[in-house]
């Protein structure tokens, strides 16, 4: 077994005031926090910030679990409203997950710091504990999101560990065994993240890139396990802002909340995903956020039918912006506010109702109403029309101009002579090796003439592929403009 004898480390500060809050979760890592601390002469004064994904019976554990472990004293925050405005408002005007996937879901860690730092307000202290490890992306959010908010000092036990442990879990696990401290399993396997937003999982044969086991299940049903009925609900828009569910307006948090427990039911969000994170090392997780993914899911589909074609091909590039922003630990800077001004902006006319249907497994957009939607009154596209052939016709000899103009310039047939010119430089290039043969009698003429018919070969051999270059670049623009908005 890992021995788990006390570390004396000069770098953890001796307490000056010997009172520390520390965010506080219940999980291996947290609990391993607080007798580590109090060996070390802190009174530990543990803040869990309830971000949602937990019931009142969980969060009673959590408070008797702080006071077990020996926490001078526990509160427990209610975060979730502060989520949803800070966190869930802007990202699903943002529409697009981190590196096309991922959903963000342990944003919450902003709001779990703010609840930390008020209570340290509240105790007049300025050390503030975290339980990241410094292998992970938490800690960079942590830490960053402390130095944004004023003169604090940071301990963080587990870094502290993973001075002289390799396999820290283990040794956490043995240190509060040996101490009389128990562990529950699903811990002992896997580190587990769980709020409003969803749950991620790693750890295990998870990160040994294997095929999650049965035991790496959060709040989705398996496929067995799903109801015989599609499930239909619909969820009303209000400035890009989700305000109402099958009718009734309810407040966003819990609006999110009720999407987690109908879309769960139905394996809707389950996700694996391996990523670069911020500290460059790959990530892979197992992912749930049934309610985040029917979310975004709607609100797409009513921004596609009113944002305009413009809107729709810019707003992703600042969306990637503030989602990378986000997940690398910058929810303070400058420039997130900046995009979010913008994300606002482009929402005025995001106002409607749109019905989302599933039967299991992922989630469809299937009907939208809103007096925004941008369909014209006399046209449907490729059904009916209200301009006439010479109008269609205009539009599309203006609209191709550049592209007419460049091959009546230069040729229409330039790309087949620029086939032909690469097989005459080929020729040529032959023929100036049979010249270089002959001039073995003839001298320096012979050589001379055969370069020269080569190096003209390679010139129009390029010419040639240049001209194929650009038909295929005119193609590949074309099948990217799509792409921008999936």
């Amino acid at each position: 077994m890992i021995s788990a004898s006390a570390i004396s480390d000069s770098r953890v500060p001796s307490p000056g005031s010997s009172d520390i809050v520390l965010a506080f979760s219940g999980g291996l890592d947290t609990s391993f926090c607080v007798p580590w601390l109090i060996e070390r002469g802190w009174a530990v004064h543990t803040v869990f910030a309830d971000t949602g994904g937990v019931d009142a019976g969980e969060r009673a554990r959590i408070a008797a679990r702080a006071h077990e472990l020996g926490a001078a004293s526990h509160v427990t925050v209610d975060g979730g409203p502060a989520l949803w405005r800070d966190f869930v408002v802007p990202f699903v005007m943002a529409g697009e997950g981190y590196q096309g996937q991922y959903p963000l879901l342990v944003s919450d860690r902003y709001l779990i710091v703010a609840a930390a730092l008020k209570r340290c307000d509240e105790l007049g202290t300025r050390h503030i504990a975290h339980g990241c490890t410094g292998m992970g992306n938490d800690q960079v959010r942590f830490d960053l999101t402390v130095k944004a908010s004023g003169d604090y000092s940071i301990i963080a036990p587990i870094r502290e560990i993973q001075k002289e442990h390799t396999h820290t879990r283990a040794y956490e696990q043995a240190y509060l065994a040996q101490r009389g401290f128990s562990v529950p399993a699903k811990q002992q396997a896997y580190t587990i993240n769980e709020n409003l937003l969803g749950v991620t999982m790693s750890g295990g044969e998870i990160d040994r890139w294997q095929a999650p086991d049965a035991g790496a299940r959060g709040w989705c049903a398996p496929r067995e396990q799903w109801p015989s009925e599609p499930l239909h609900v619909r969820i009303g828009f209000e400035c890009g802002q989700a305000a109402s569910l099958d009718g009734q307006r309810i407040d966003g948090h819990e609006l999110l909340g009720k999407l987690n427990g109908l879309f769960a039911r139905y394996g809707v969000g389950r996700g694996i995903y391996t990523g670069d994170t911020t500290i460059g090392l790959k990530g892979r997780i197992v992912y749930e956020a049934p309610g985040l993914i029917a979310l975004l899911a709607a609100h797409r589909a009513l921004e596609d039918a009113v944002l305009g074609k413009a809107q729709n091909r810019f707003k992703p590039s600042v969306a990637k912006q503030w989602v990378e922003l986000v997940y690398e630990g910058f929810f303070h800077d400058p420039l997130k506010a900046d995009l979010e001004a913008f994300l606002r902006s482009s929402q005025r006319c995001v106002s409607g109702e749109v019905t989302l249907e599933t039967y299991g497994g992922s989630v469809q957009a299937v009907a939208i109403e809103s007096p925004h939607t941008l369909h014209a009154k006399g046209a449907t596209y490729a059904q009916s029309a209200d301009w006439g052939v010479a109008e269609a016709e205009g539009f599309i000899r203006l609209y191709g101009m550049s592209s007419t103009l460049w091959a009546e310039v230069n040729g229409a047939g330039s790309r087949e002579r620029g086939a032909g010119s690469g097989e005459q430089g080929a020729g040529s290039r032959e023929r100036g090796a049979g010249s270089r043969e002959r001039g073995a009698g003839s001298g320096e003429q012979g050589g001379a003439g055969g370069a020269g018919s080569g190096e003209r070969g390679a010139g129009s051999g390029e010419q040639g592929a240049g001209s194929r270059g650009g038909a295929g670049g005119a193609v590949n623009s074309a099948s990217d403009r799509p792409s921008n908005r999936r």
